[in-house]
C-alpha cells in the first residue's frame, strides 16, 4: 500500500475539473459535457473516504442529492475518491457493490454511475493501450448520470453509437505522446 497522501479536496476537484476541459471537452470524448459544464450543472465532489464502507455510504448520500436536485441545479456528479480504491482491480470490483447500492435505492432505470479510473483497463485492452484513456481520469471517479439527461443528450446526438468508436480513433491520433502534452498530471 503506498504511503502517499491522497491530495487535498481542493486539488482533486482542479485536477479532474483540468481533465473534463482538456480531455474530455477538449477531446470531445463526451460530446455531451461542455453544455451541462458550461452551464455549470456538474457538482464535483472530492470524498474524504478512506475505506469502501466509506465510500459506499458517501455515494448513497450523493445518489439521493442528485435524484432530490432539480436537473437545472445539477445534472450530474462527479464523486472524486482519491483515498480509496486506488487500485483498479479493487476499484472494478466495487462497482458491483455500486451497483448494488443504486439498485437497493430504487434508483435504477432513473439514475446510473460510471466508472473513470487512473488505471483504467478495458478487458480486451493491454495495460498501456492508448484506448484505455477514454475512461482515465486523474483520480478514480464515480460518475452519476441522470438517464433523463442522457436520453435527452442521446436523441440531440444522431451518431450517439458511434462516440466509443470515434474516440478511440481520436486517442490514436492522439497518441501517448499528444496525450502526455495536455498536461494532466496532478
Amino acid at each position: 500500500m503506498s504511503t502517499t497522501l491522497p491530495p487535498s479536496a481542493e486539488q482533486a476537484v482542479a485536477a479532474t475539473r483540468n481533465w473534463v476541459d482538456k480531455a474530455v471537452i477538449g477531446l470531445n470524448l463526451c460530446p455531451f459535457a461542455k453544455a451541462v459544464q458550461v452551464k455549470q450543472l456538474i457538482r464535483y465532489v472530492a470524498s474524504p473516504a478512506t475505506s469502501p464502507e466509506q465510500l459506499a455510504e458517501e455515494l448513497a448520500r450523493e445518489l439521493l442529492l442528485l435524484q432530490a436536485a432539480a436537473p437545472e441545479e445539477i445534472d450530474t456528479t462527479l464523486l472524486i475518491h482519491p483515498g480509496v480504491l486506488t487500485d483498479f482491480y479493487d476499484y472494478n470490483d466495487f462497482l458491483r457493490l455500486a451497483d448494488d447500492i443504486l439498485i437497493d435505492l430504487g434508483l435504477e432505470g432513473e439514475l446510473q454511475i460510471a466508472s473513470f479510473h487512473p488505471d483504467y483497463q478495458f478487458a480486451d485492452a493491454a495495460p498501456d493501450a492508448i484506448e484505455n484513456h477514454t475512461n482515465r481520469s486523474p483520480y478514480p471517479t464515480l460518475h452519476l448520470l441522470r438517464e433523463s439527461s442522457l436520453d435527452a443528450a442521446v436523441a440531440a446526438f444522431p451518431d450517439a453509437a458511434d462516440i466509443f468508436e470515434k474516440n478511440i480513433e481520436t486517442l490514436r491520433r492522439l497518441g501517448p505522446a499528444g496525450w502526455k502534452a495536455l498536461k494532466l498530471d496532478k
